[in-house]
C-alpha cells in the first residue's frame, strides 16, 4: 500500500471497478457516488496538483473524460446531464492529493447541489485587470 489511495486503485492493490484504462489514464467507479454511474478519472502517474500535470497527460485526461461522460449517458444509469468536477488544492475541496476528474451523472431532483453564495460582484474594471494579469501569465 502507498500513501495514495488513488495510486493503490491504479495498482489494483485494493478492490476497484475499472471503467476505462490505457497506458496513461485510469477510470473507475466511485465507491461513494453522488449518483450511480459516478466515475473518477486519474492519470496513472502520481500527480498531486493540476499545475504539475504535463500537457500531453492533461489532454489525454480530458479526452477520456469526454468519452466517459458520453458512455455514462448511454450506460443505462439515470443520467439526464453530466457534471465534471476537479478540485485542485485543499481550499477547493481536494481530499485525495492525486489529480482526479469526477464525471457525475445528473438528473432532475437528484438532490445534489453546489451551494454558491455570491458575496461580492466585481466591477468590470476589476474583471478587466484580473483578465489582463491572467493573460500575461498564459502567453
Amino acid at each position: 500500500m502507498s500513501n495514495c489511495t488513488l495510486c493503490d486503485l491504479v495498482a489494483r492493490t485494493i478492490p476497484v471497478s475499472v471503467a476505462y484504462e490505457d497506458s496513461t489514464i485510469f477510470a473507475f467507479m466511485d465507491i461513494k457516488p453522488v449518483n450511480y454511474g459516478h466515475v473518477l478519472i486519474v492519470p496513472k502517474k502520481h500527480i498531486v496538483y493540476l499545475a504539475e500535470l504535463d500537457e500531453d497527460t492533461g489532454v489525454e485526461l480530458f479526452k477520456v473524460t469526454m468519452k466517459i461522460a458520453q458512455a455514462v449517458r448511454h450506460s443505462g444509469v439515470k443520467c439526464e446531464a453530466v457534471n465534471l468536477f476537479l478540485a485542485d488544492g485543499e481550499a477547493a475541496g481536494q481530499e485525495e492529493f492525486h489529480v482526479h476528474m469526477h464525471v457525475i451523472p445528473r438528473y432532475e431532483d437528484d438532490r445534489f447541489a453546489l451551494q454558491i453564495d455570491y458575496p461580492t460582484r466585481p466591477t468590470r474594471e476589476d474583471l478587466d485587470k484580473i483578465a489582463e494579469r491572467i493573460r500575461s501569465l498564459t502567453s
